[in-house]
């Protein structure tokens, strides 16, 4: 009998398993497609010699993430990729804020009248970082606080919605950075913790940037994959499960599913039936002719480049997406390049491009000309550089993972209480109601995100178990 299987290959799941086989425990892991990964993939999507990522690409809290910083993963071909600037966001004047390594240059971007309110604001967490995510994403029932009177302070900030924190600030270049960083949680701008949402982003692009990994996604997924063999776990793919009697007896049985997945599968009824699922992405990944003809010179050094005009313009964006079930015009924007800094994604001269906007769960259309309108704003002549372009909508993103129940990429909602406790309210969140079963997914704390953190902390709820029995 193993000690424990995983159910889903994704960063969490292979995350877990590799805490407990460095535990000594027996793990399989057990994925339906025919390769690990999860939200992070790399696929050539478009034409031959172009390599996407179909989800996840640039990756701040990866390389952040206090978990992986505790394995090897440079061993087996993880190596981070630097853009010269982790972040930009252009303005339709050819100008740009920036997301530097340092505060300081991120401050002047904002002009005078906000740069001494962002250093105030950031400069007292940046040397403290370290142990501040540890405990941020880490759960009191799983680790005590290591820093209680930074983390009291970060919360007194961080738990107001954004729109308060942003109150701080003058400018419509603050403020509209700083929306942009809330956004990539889809959450709507004056939920509960926002203001903490937008402070992790620009912390942890302080510390060490937002970087892409050299190869694609796929090469932190295929890390974990190589690491977890290393230390006799096995990986199954091509494996659906569907009910708990298609698995191998095991003392645990973990899932990176979606709690819906888990309910069904598990045979845990209605045990999840309040879990909230949020709006999704329309998704277009892009093959071009050469680089973005950004106007604004930061966005074309900027690995991730946030697109929207304006604070309000984001604000409206995602409660269209997120409150009024209808798709934003003009959308906001997510951007990644990654081949700025890994020409091996990409035939010589070529680049691979992605953009994406919310809009609401399940949803059918096609943005794809509200989404080019957009980057034509600030890029004028995108469309020219276009060779390819695959598009993603809700169903797609949901046939690709079924994590993403009608296209949510952070499985679940990242709004209101559920953003702080989910899957629901629960001291022991990665616990159900079957004591042999657990859930690691991005549905549990510390979120949506590859960082593996999800499943770390599961996996010191079950080897906690495991080794009580």
């Amino acid at each position: 009998m193993l000690d424990a299987v995983v159910v889903g290959a994704g960063p969490n799941g292979l995350t877990a398993a590799v805490e407990l086989a460095r535990r000594g425990f027996s793990v399989a892991v057990f994925e339906a497609k025919d390769t690990v990964g999860g939200g992070a993939r790399t696929e050539e999507l478009t034409l031959p010699g172009f390599r996407h990522d179909p989800c996840s690409a640039a990756h701040p809290l990866g390389i952040n993430s206090p978990v992986f910083r505790t394995m090897p993963l440079d061993r087996y071909g993880l190596q981070w990729l630097q853009p010269q600037l982790p972040m930009a966001h252009p303005f339709t004047d050819g100008s740009a804020a920036v997301l530097s390594r340092s505060v300081a240059e991120t401050a002047a971007s904002f002009g005078p009248r906000d740069a001494g309110a962002y250093r105030r604001l950031i400069e007292p967490f940046v040397g403290k970082w370290d142990t501040l995510l540890q405990d941020f994403m880490a759960l009191p029932s799983t680790a005590l606080p290591r820093d209680p009177v930074t983390l009291a302070r970060f919360g007194l900030a961080g738990l107001a919605p954004s729109t308060w924190l942003m109150r701080r600030f003058r400018d419509e270049r603050a403020r509209a950075l700083f929306s942009g960083l809330v956004a990539h949680v889809i959450a709507p701008l004056g939920g509960i913790a926002t203001g903490a949402v937008g402070m992790v982003f620009a912390l942890a692009a302080h510390a060490r940037g937002w970087p892409v990994a050299r190869g694609g996604s796929q090469s932190i997924s295929d890390a974990l994959t190589a690491y977890l063999k290393d230390l006799g776990g096995a990986v199954h793919t091509d494996y659906e499960v569907k009910r708990l009697d298609d698995l191998p007896p095991a003392r645990a049985y973990i899932f990176d599913t979606s709690p819906t997945a888990l309910a069904r599968i598990a045979g845990l009824g209605r045990s999840y039936e309040g879990y909230r699922y949020g709006a999704s992405v329309f998704k277009i990944d892009y093959a071009l002719d050469g680089p973005v003809p950004w106007t604004a010179k930061e966005a074309r050094e900027a690995g991730t480049v946030q697109v929207g005009g304006s604070s309000a313009e984001i604000g409206a964006a995602l409660h269209a997406a997120s409150r009024e079930n209808r798709a934003p015009d003009p959308p906001f924007l997510i951007t990644v390049q990654p081949s700025l800094v890994d020409p091996s994604r990409a035939p010589a001269g070529k680049q691979v491009f992605w953009a994406y906007g919310h809009v609401p769960n399940g949803w059918d259309g096609d943005l794809t000309d509200a989404i080019e309108r957009q980057l034509e704003r600030f890029a004028p002549g995108f469309r020219d550089r276009v060779l390819a372009r695959a598009t993603a909508g809700p169903p797609e993103m949901a046939a690709r993972n079924a994590n993403y129940v009608g296209g949510d990429i952070a499985c679940g909602a990242a709004s209101g209480l559920q953003l702080l406790l989910r899957p629901k309210p629960s001291l022991f969140p990665y616990g159900t109601a079957h004591p042999a079963v657990f859930l690691c997914s991005s549905a549990t704390p510390p979120g949506p995100g590859v960082h593996g953190m999800s499943g770390h902390n599961a996996a010191k709820a079950v080897w906690r178990r495991l080794r009580a029995v």
